[in-house]
């Protein structure tokens, strides 16, 4: 099995990378542009497997892309790469429109091409994984859930090129019978998180008694998702899920923002205990615009179709989290140096350079 994956080198990518690579012993080709949010680090324990290798490539780049169709021979794609930080849309929308929209089509004619060119088995069992976000749906209310079924409704530059992805990859399905397969998400945590985000930003502000910065009133609900479950289930929806179909995927583990910060503090009161709590740490600033109040994930379709199931609920995914946090400055020091530690989503926030859970 050869897979090639785009953005391999980001949280999300790296996750599957290390699975597909250390758990299934397939054959990987790693596509990254390395933008600031990629890191080789985070590949660390597989970087020498004789079946990982490493393209730094843009997949706007047309004919590098098309060349690592050609050289590579995959059975499969995993479309991961993208520009992911909602807080970054807000003051920098071009390269989100870049990258995931002209690059999502870049890597969906790319592929058109070569599996044309395919013939029998190869070309019949030849997938191509797109994976995107529940953001692409908007903001639920109190009640209910994410379906495949639900309307989408993108509130932030972010969630709308996504969604634009989306649509150009159903596109290609149905109009030149690529054989495509979906994939929605809720909010991912874990290990290689980059410092930026919510979860990791909160534990690497906490050890360093920085201020832990929190949206409005920090009553905003993610549907939070242990990326090592995220990147089994891709491998599975890829491998068996039915071509054109959508397939959401969510933890079941809903929680208010300010309650995942108040448990990460728990966590470092008990694992790097300080003179005073962390929480007293927590502090409330000017609230995102266009912040959706809730995401959650109706994951059934995952779990009945194709038999698959979270292996970690919150409690267990941020304890390792946190653990993980604490023991691998190594990772996360160098990539720290040039970040803050405060939140981005502003709309007077200067423009930064761009490129997995927001909140």
């Amino acid at each position: 099995m050869r897979i090639l994956v785009t953005g391999g080198a980001g949280f999300i990518g790296s996750a599957v990378v290390r699975h597909l690579v250390a758990d299934k012993g397939y054959d990987v080709l790693n596509v990254d542009k390395l933008t600031y949010a990629g890191t080789e680090t985070s590949l660390t324990t597989v970087k020498d497997n004789a079946s990982y290798r490493f393209l730094k490539a843009d997949i706007c780049d047309h004919a590098a892309i098309s060349n690592a169709f050609e050289s590579f021979q995959p059975n499969r794609v995993m479309h991961l790469a993208a520009e992911s930080h909602v807080d970054r849309s807000i003051t920098g929308a071009k390269d989100f429109v870049d990258t995931n929209v002209i690059g999502t089509f870049t890597m969906l004619e790319c592929a058109r091409h070569y599996w044309a060119g395919l013939s029998g088995d190869a070309k019949a069992n030849f997938r191509f994984l797109h994976v995107s976000t529940d953001e692409v749906y908007g903001s639920l209310g109190d009640k209910g859930l994410f379906t495949e079924e639900t309307p989408y409704d993108p509130s932030s530059p972010y969630s709308a090129s996504k969604a634009a992805s989306d649509h150009l990859a159903k596109a290609w399905q149905r109009t030149y019978g690529l054989p495509v397969v979906v994939s929605n998400c809720s909010n991912n945590y874990g290990p290689y998180h980059f410092p930026e985000k919510l979860i990791p930003l909160v534990i690497l502000n906490a050890m360093e008694g920085k201020a832990l910065p929190v949206y409005g009133n920090g009553a905003n609900i993610r549907d939070w998702l242990y990326v090592e479950d995220h990147a089994r289930a891709l491998n599975i929806v890829a491998e068996r899920g039915r071509v054109g179909e959508t397939y959401n995927i969510g933890g079941r583990n809903e929680r208010r923002n300010i309650d995942v910060v108040t448990r990460i503090c728990e966590l470092m009161d008990k694992l790097s205990p300080k003179p005073i709590s962390h929480s007293s740490l927590i502090t409330y600033v000017d609230d995102r615009p266009g912040h959706d109040a809730r995401y959650a994930i109706d994951a059934t379709k995952l779990e009945t179709e194709l038999g698959w199931k979270a292996q970690e609920n919150f409690d267990t995914g941020i304890e390792k989290t946190v653990r993980w946090y604490l023991d691998n400055a190594w990772w996360w020091g160098p990539l720290r140096q040039g970040y803050a530690g405060s939140r981005l989503g502003l709309l007077n926030t200067p423009a930064a350079p761009s490129k997995e859970g927001n909140a």
